[in-house]
């Protein structure tokens, strides 16, 4: 370190000998760098996705929680944290999933159902009114 006042040495000092130890190179050696440039995307927050199970497929108000999730995320989003927005839209798209899952599955169930009615209301009609029928044959 230098006194206050004292400028620092710019030139290299002459006459300091560098030992060289057997096995590494001798003169100077060049340090190479590797730069890495990671672009991570910001996470996403499933927000339009979170709308539309709210609005139109709302089983047991997890449309509800995952747009509230999602709103979550995307303020923490803004915030700056974006661990915090991985988790809460993780959180939110699993609650989306399960919540189309349901809506698609009671979906199929009513059209089975109303399927097997009408199947079985033409068959009643066919069975009453064609039973005295002679060319009814089933």
């Amino acid at each position: 370190m230098n006194p206050p006042g004292y400028p620092a040495e710019a030139f290299p000092l002459q006459g300091v000998r560098h030992e060289v130890f057997p096995g590494q190179p001798a003169g100077s050696t060049a340090i190479q760098y590797t730069t890495v440039n990671v672009t991570t995307e910001p996470p996403k927050d499933h927000i339009i996705w979170s709308l539309c199970c709210f609005v139109y497929s709302n089983p047991f108000c997890l449309g509800l929680a995952a747009l509230i999730y999602s709103i979550k995320a995307r303020d923490r989003k803004v915030a700056g944290d974006l661990e915090g927005a991985r988790h809460y839209g993780s959180t939110a798209r699993c609650l989306n999933i399960v919540s189309t899952v349901l809506v698609v599955i009671m979906i199929l169930i009513f059209v089975i159902t109303i399927i097997i009615v009408v199947e079985n209301a033409k068959r009643m009609y066919y069975n009453r009114y064609n039973r005295y029928n002679p060319y009814y044959h089933y």
